[in-house]
């Protein structure tokens, strides 16, 4: 993939916002930002660092893709109150991937496990309100 300081720039947002940010996100960023980059473009620069593997193009999350600069095997976690997606690191449950294939005989590649529930942030919201309810 050749250097493209566009791509750099996308590149530099995603790493800089860790809630793996959709297309939409970091465009309005750049917009912020005064520049005069498509959304199109955006998109295309993502796509292609995907498919290089430079970064992980997260889908099914919700309707559109979302975006990790982190390629490492990992989980993610989605706030339902804020929206925010974390990464999990994949010791929590290392041996999940190959429980999996022992069970069902599948050769895994990549996986994508995904939480849902409340942040912690949310949680001391909650709490802070006396709403929560465990």
């Amino acid at each position: 993939m050749n250097y493209s300081k566009q791509r750099e720039e996308i590149y530099e947002i995603l790493k800089e916002n860790v809630v793996h940010p959709s297309a939409e996100y970091i465009y309005d960023i750049l917009k912020k930002a005064n520049s005069n980059i498509s959304l199109a473009t955006v998109y295309r620069n993502l796509n292609k660092m995907a498919s290089s593997g430079r970064i992980k193009k997260i889908e099914g999350l919700e309707e559109k893709a979302h975006f990790d600069h982190n390629t490492f095997e990992h989980y993610h976690f989605i706030c339902q109150k804020c929206g925010r997606i974390f990464d999990i690191d994949k010791e929590v449950a290392p041996e999940v991937v190959i429980r999996a294939q022992e069970k069902t005989g599948f050769i895994i590649n990549s996986y994508d496990i995904v939480f849902h529930g409340i942040c912690r942030e949310c949680i001391e919201k909650e709490k802070e309100n006396d709403k929560i309810c465990m």
